[in-house]
């Protein structure tokens, strides 16, 4: 199937490696020039050569902490110098790193989850919009959970915040109807990611099988799927590349799960 992605403009915050890399990865085999925004230079670097060697030879690594509103602002304004004012795609996958119980966790910890999980999708969804608006057609895709759904009680401030990000999304798709911006939300499950195979270290667990993480993280927080393997970041690439393709021409507000199988609707 042709997603009409062949020479759009995309970037995808967050995306120098776990999911947003995969979600990168995808968009560039699709023909899309890509450029992926993220605080580690090194990361970046590698991300780029993939990229280039896949399907944009032009790929764009951009050095931006999604915590400072000018730095977000300064990589948006050279996209839009580099690429002529437009954008078509935005992906945000940047999420909160902070754990710990609703009665333990510190005000600045809430705070951080709202930092690094609502305040960068709206800087990048600001920094974004103006070049949007300019394209001839524009898709804005966000990360949110399925823990918004299946709540654990250590992911207090993680879920919180990232029902935050759900909500908002669906007011963006109200606000962005009028300009046909479609705007959706992805949710995933339990993925073999960078933060989850420390975070497997960190339990005393050596392993990035998907088969073994699944059977670890049941053990912690239950288990999450109906499937009996943590996803592949590979897996969840295609669906955000439709979500924000021209082939999806008819779908927005909307949280789609991908998650191993659940009775969330």
């Amino acid at each position: 199937m042709d997603l009409g992605l062949t020479d759009a403009a995309a970037v995808v915050v967050g995306g120098s490696r776990g999911m947003g890399l995969a979600t990168a990865r995808c968009l560039a085999d699709e023909g899309a020039r890509v450029a992926v925004l993220g605080r580690s230079r090194p990361d970046l670097d590698d991300a780029v050569e993939d990229l280039t060697h896949r399907g944009s030879p032009d790929a764009i690594g951009l050095v931006a902490d999604v915590r400072d509103a000018d730095e977000i602002a300064a990589a948006f304004a050279e996209l839009g110098q580099r690429w002529h004012g437009e954008l078509n795609v935005l992906v945000n996958t940047v999420g909160p790193t902070v754990q710990g119980r609703f009665d333990i966790l510190t005000d600045d910890q809430w705070l951080a989850a709202v930092e690094d999980g609502v305040l960068s999708m709206v800087r990048s969804v600001r920094g974004a919009l103006p070049l949007l608006r300019k394209a001839e057609w524009a898709r804005i895709v966000n990360f949110s959970a399925h823990s918004t759904q299946r709540q654990s009680i250590p992911l207090a401030a993680y879920t919180a915040a990232k029902a935050m990000v759900t909500s908002a999304s669906k007011n963006l798709s109200l606000l962005l109807a009028e300009d046909e911006i479609l705007v959706n939300v992805v949710s995933p499950g339990t993925f073999v990611t960078p933060a989850l195979v420390d975070w497997a270290h960190s339990v005393g667990v050596e392993s990035d099988d998907p088969y073994r993480l699944m059977a670890e993280i049941s053990k912690h927080y239950g288990h999450p799927a109906q499937l009996p393997r943590a996803g592949r970041p590979e897996e969840i690439g295609p669906v955000v590349a439709f979500l924000a393709s021209r082939r999806n021409s008819y779908m927005t507000g909307a949280n789609v799960n991908v998650d191993g199988g659940s009775d969330f609707t």
